[in-house]
């Protein structure tokens, strides 16, 4: 799956997680952005992993600060 699908699928899990209707961009940070606690970090990427069939590491989690991060993350995990 190309960036583009994936980033659309993303921001279709993203959008109950964003209380404040943020307009997210590849700038766009979890914690400081959209004020995103550790719960809500871990229910979001759960999504991801269940949407997409992969895992995301607690290192790579630690690494992720941005929404782009997030979708090239999620791009690479998918390849074989």
């Amino acid at each position: 799956m190309d960036r583009a699908a994936t980033d659309e699928r993303i921001r279709t899990l993203l959008a109950p997680f964003n209380k404040k209707g943020i307009a997210v961009t590849d700038a766009t940070t979890f914690a400081g952005d959209l004020e995103f606690d550790s719960l809500t970090v871990m229910d979001f990427v759960a999504a991801i992993e269940d949407e997409f069939d992969i895992i995301i590491s607690m290192n790579q989690q630690a690494e992720i600060e941005s929404y782009g991060q997030l979708v090239d993350a999620v791009v690479k995990l998918q390849q074989p």
